[in-house]
């Protein structure tokens, strides 16, 4: 969820993502903007921790995965129209001894974050792809959701129940050291869950591992056990990520990577060449460090550049893969030789925003009206136009419409586009219409700020919907474009009163992340998830308390049944798109998961070392 969007417990949210990925006007990949960038914003991140670490998080067995064949730039509408109807995954998955020794690959995104600990807050899907490529990745993911461990890392994790309490025992691989020539040992263990265990409000995580009771030291310094407050089915979503031994306090944790990669507190098959912020450019390269397989490229780079600046780049052979989920987009690569088209249903989610604390949107019904003046359908053709692609709204933020388990939360909340029913809220409100067409109250004008990330054109056509939408119901809604690079500045810096967002689930545990969603910051905290400012102490100790329920299933629809509730009581975000994942890539590129990839590989994560160019 994930997360970087995570969730979490330190969890999933990238993220992974953006990270946690965040869409367009805001909000990983929702738009306005484009959903499929907005992804790479604010994303669900697999696994530091399970987001609503309260929560249990949910088995999700998904529906039968068709692997769609990646093909050249023609002739790809009729391929993106299945995917509404499928769960359609389209990676190019290649085992290492079919992958070159040697090359660089470059990746463009919108933003490299100056929050570069994945694990706080302002990180994005790209700050967790920085992370992954210099930090241990301790669990992987299949595309459907399947967990397993890295053997590079640790030696075992077994889970066992006792009085009543699940405890997961960690044995590190004897090899596992960072950078610096540190040992891996079970204090990272410690020092990950004592950031986000809630006992200092320092730490400004997004995660929330508050139902792990203690973390200790077992047979020998190379083990950790875990042991959780009751019964937790999803303890797979904790501690894919851990802290490096020197992030020992808050001031560390929330600033020791704030325009900067602490290489030396990093392990893997990869290590930082350069980082340059300035300019928006990090580049890796192989670690001489590393125990495991080593890493097929020889270097790998991200660069910041605005979405028309990425679809010229790569046209010009300087990036090696774009977004490519709009018709403009594909148009323009459409006939390109050597490359490939890949299309996959989307673990991303977008959604639009209200804040709750602007003068104007404290009123539950003014929020409610100004949702039900938007036309998600319409949003939705503009921003798949051209693409085929049907059945693009969604209703939760916690399930994917293809997952076992799915309702739609706002509609059965009572949501519904409707400018009579938005009317007469507004009316009731106390805002009357003026002759000039805006409302007013009290002398105030019923006037929106809303910013919008990027130039992508879906992204600027959306906004002009949403302000035509708006003034049916006497809403003036004033559009403020904003570099991609500042999308999370803009977010965090809550000064708008609509935004636009999203976030790519990177893990199948949705009814564990409830809170991370919707619960109300703590005092002190910045907000994670949840960037509305609405919601009730009622609403949060209710979604805490789904932890408790040790079955499954019984506790996804509980937390269906509680989001839903929540809608109906603070209409404070509301889900508006979830678009098809469509990326073109030079040709050969395998493997197109170890950050991920804008859900190419839905769940599905794989070592860095294994991505690289088909031999």
């Amino acid at each position: 969820m994930r997360a970087t969007g995570g969730d979490e417990c330190l969890c999933a949210v990238t993220p992974m993502l953006g990270s946690m990925t965040e869409l367009g006007a805001g909000w990983s990949p929702v738009d306005p903007g484009s959903p499929e960038r907005r992804r790479q914003e604010m994303g669900l991140r697999n696994g530091v921790f399970g987001a609503a670490a309260g929560a249990l998080a949910v088995v999700l067995t998904m529906s039968a995965c068709a692997a769609s064949k990646g093909n050249g730039a023609g002739n790809g509408d009729e391929e993106t129209k299945k995917l509404a109807n499928t769960f359609s995954v389209d990676w190019n998955p290649k085992p290492r001894d079919k992958i070159k020794d040697g090359g660089a690959v470059t990746i463009p995104v919108t933003e490299i974050p100056s929050q570069e600990n994945t694990m706080a807050v302002g990180t994005t899907t790209a700050s967790a792809a920085i992370w992954n490529w210099y930090n241990p990745q301790l669990t992987f993911l299949t595309p459907e959701g399947k967990w397993s461990y890295n053997k590079d890392y640790l030696s075992d994790v077994s889970r066992s129940e006792k009085g009543g309490s699940t405890v997961v025992t960690y044995t590190l691989n004897p090899k596992a050291v960072w950078n610096d020539g540190t040992p891996m040992t079970w204090k990272s263990f410690e020092l990950t869950w004592k950031s986000c265990n809630g006992s200092d409000s320092k730490y400004q995580t997004t995660s929330d591992c508050s139902n792990v009771t203690s973390v200790k030291q077992g047979m020998n310094d190379r083990q950790a056990v875990v042991t959780y407050d009751g019964p937790y089915a999803w303890w797979q979503s904790g501690f894919g990520a851990i802290l490096n031994p020197h992030v020992t306090n808050s001031d560390i944790f929330n600033n020791a990577y704030q325009n900067k990669l602490q290489e030396n507190w990093g392990a893997g098959p990869y290590t930082v060449a350069s980082a340059n912020f300035k300019a928006g450019r990090i580049v890796f390269k192989r670690n001489p460090r590393w125990w495991g397989n080593k890493g097929k490229l020889d270097q790998v780079v991200y660069q910041q550049m605005e979405e028309t600046a990425e679809i010229n780049a790569f046209k010009n052979g300087e990036v090696d893969l774009a977004t490519t989920a709009t018709k403009d987009r594909l148009t323009q690569v459409q006939g390109m030789s050597d490359v490939t088209v890949h299309r996959s249903t989307s673990n991303g989610i977008s959604l639009l925003i209200l804040n709750a604390s602007r003068p104007q949107l404290k009123d539950v019904n003014v929020r409610k009206a100004i949702l039900e003046g938007i036309d998600r359908t319409t949003l939705a053709k503009i921003q798949y136009n051209g693409l085929g692609y049907t059945g693009a709204v969604g209703g939760s933020l916690i399930l994917l419409p293809f997952q076992n388990g799915y309702s739609d939360s706002a509609g059965n909340a009572g949501y519904k586009y409707s400018t009579d029913e938005a009317n007469k809220l507004l009316d009731a409100a106390g805002w009357k219409m003026g002759a000039d067409g805006v409302r007013e109250k009290g002398g105030q004008k019923l006037t929106i700020q809303f910013p919008l990330s990027g130039d992508d054109p879906s992204t600027v056509a959306q906004g002009k919907a949403i302000i035509s939408m708006e003034k049916k119901i006497g809403v003036q809604v004033n559009i403020k474009q904003i570099a991609s690079a500042d999308f999370i500045k803009t977010l965090t810096g809550h000064d708008w009163d609509a935004f636009m967002s999203g976030f790519s689930m990177s893990d199948p545990y949705g009814a564990n992340y409830i809170c991370y969603f919707y619960c109300s910051p703590a005092a002190g905290q910045a907000a994670a998830g949840n960037n509305s400012a609405a919601g009730t102490k009622a609403l949060d100790t209710q979604m805490r308390a789904l932890a408790k329920i040790p079955d499954p299933d019984k506790q996804t629809q509980a937390a269906m049944k509680l989001e839903s509730d929540w809608y109906q009581q603070t209409w404070g975000e509301l889900p508006t798109v979830n678009g098809p994942a469509v990326v073109t890539t030079k040709k050969g590129l395998a493997n197109l998961a170890p950050v991920p990839f804008f859900g190419l590989a839905a769940y599905g994560s794989v070592p860095v070392e294994d991505f690289g160019w088909e031999k």
